[in-house]
């Protein structure tokens, strides 16, 4: 279980002498680095401000001060001053260059920490000034004025792991949210799709405008066209002028989850909003233009949905562009200590109970159980473990009892023991496709014809599997 970083934080606090400072609502932003000058908290009251510093939110926590800005160093960085010389500095007046070239005015109020009288970190109190250009230039980009206002509760640092695969793939959403091309999400519920979607948000150039998430499957058919798109007054009874989903995501990230839960006609609708980058309300006869990102989530298998007809085809290539598919918690068994050590940390903090340790049964138990929610039933089955345990240890009485007494569906898999069924038929599938290709000298209309499928399918395929 990971140590807080300052569990004495009060005695910190209470060592500052504020008595001097007597302006502390003039100032907007607080950042905390630790005696190393490695920033531990930051909270930002307007997020466009970290967009004209040219910084994205995930860069701060466990960045050196220095490196947020092009012209810092030991020798001329107010912070570090204060961590060298353990005095304060008050309203302090300076013009910083950002990683972008910017120049920017700040004021600042510098306060030494220090616990059992040793000198752990500083805190800085400061206030950013822009020029006009820059003032226009906020406007321009998200009305949303408070840090982590954007709807959004995760970030990449949320998806903790030690698999193999799972690194991957967040390797891959840092690639991805470069651009602004749409991702399809593929996992089984508990997963994890929320936590990517929001994640990508936080890490792409759209961070500081709203993140929509749309659970597709809990919308009626009937309401969904002018949730998404939006209405306008007397075009049906009832109606009144409402903004679409699609519009108030302007400039953002639409999360669209159980996109297959959407009739096809739905699907139609959608599909050309997205390729179009344009809307009209229901009723409405002006044509709006958006600038979004779409990502988009199913728990079933996307190829599976495209061949039985629940999901158009030209809609999964559309939504596909990037295609994420998430492994289950079954295949990443590794990952069970870290998780259930960082679900501890959170519940420890959260609730009135202290779990300094988990007995060895439980932990062998949770190796074996098949996990079929997901991490999200791993999390559930710590937070029933708090409201059952009656010491600072976890045992068996104290998890969910399917859990307890669960036998192991692993016995009896041979050869696959270590694969889930899905590992398994997509091995089996990638040989075909590569032994196919190989009889054909790599010609995909022909391969494609032999396969019964269509030939963007197939080149989908090769791309999913690396055959080329």
């Amino acid at each position: 279980m990971k140590d807080r970083a300052y569990k004495n934080i009060e005695e910190c606090f209470n060592g500052i002498n504020f008595g001097k400072f007597k302006n502390l609502g003039d100032y907007d932003n607080i950042t905390i680095v630790d005696q190393n000058g490695i920033i531990i908290f930051y909270d930002f009251a307007d997020l466009n401000h970290l967009k004209l510093l040219s910084i994205v939110p995930d860069e701060m926590v466990g960045s050196k001060i220095t490196s947020v800005w092009a012209d810092l160093d030991d020798t001329n960085s107010t912070l570090m001053q204060v961590i060298r010389t353990g005095e304060e500095i008050l309203d302090n007046k300076q013009i910083h260059k950002t990683k972008g070239g910017r120049i920017v005015y700040t004021v600042n109020s510098i306060f030494p920490l220090f616990a059992g009288g040793k000198l752990v970190g500083a805190i800085e109190f400061n206030r950013f000034y822009f020029n006009k250009e820059d003032i226009k230039l906020v406007h321009n980009y998200s009305p949303h004025k408070i840090y982590r206002k954007n709807n959004t509760i995760y970030t990449i640092e949320n998806i903790i792991t030690q698999n193999p695969s799972m690194m991957k793939i967040k390797d891959k959403m840092i690639r991805a949210s470069k651009t602004d091309s749409s991702i399809l999400i593929y996992g089984e519920t508990g997963t994890g799709k929320e936590m990517v979607a929001q994640s990508i948000h936080n890490l792409s150039d759209r961070f500081n405008n709203q993140y929509i998430s749309v659970n597709c499957g809990a919308i009626p058919t009937n309401l969904f066209e002018s949730l998404m798109f939006g209405t306008v007054k007397g075009s049906f009874t009832g109606s009144e002028n409402t903004t679409g989903l699609l519009e108030e995501a302007n400039g953002g990230t639409l999360f669209l989850d159980e996109i297959n839960s959407l009739n096809i006609s739905l699907q139609v609708k959608l599909l050309k909003a997205i390729e179009e980058k344009i809307i009209r309300k229901v009723g409405g006869n002006k044509y709006i233009p958006i600038d979004i990102r779409i990502i988009a989530a199913t728990n079933e298998n996307p190829e599976i949905l495209v061949e039985d007809g629940k999901l158009r085809e030209d809609l999964f290539y559309r939504l596909g562009v990037v295609q994420i598919d998430l492994p289950t918690l079954e295949t990443r068994k590794e990952d069970i200590p870290v998780l259930v050590d960082n679900f501890i940390d959170f519940y420890n903090g959260k609730m009135n109970i202290n779990i300094t340790s988990i007995h060895p049964d439980v932990v062998e138990r949770f190796y074996d159980y098949n996990w079929p929610g997901n991490i999200r039933e791993l999390k559930n089955a710590i937070e029933y473990a708090y409201n059952s345990v009656v010491s600072s240890e976890i045992t068996l009485e104290d998890i969910p009892k399917k859990i307890r007494l669960y036998g192991g569906t692993n016995r009896g898999r041979g050869q696959y023991n270590n694969f889930s069924l899905g590992d398994v038929l997509e091995q089996y599938e990638k040989q075909i496709i590569l032994d196919e290709l190989r009889k054909n000298n790599y010609k995909k209309t022909e391969t494609a014809k032999n396969l019964g499928i269509s030939k963007q399918l197939l080149n989908y395929k090769i791309n999913k599997y690396s055959l080329e």
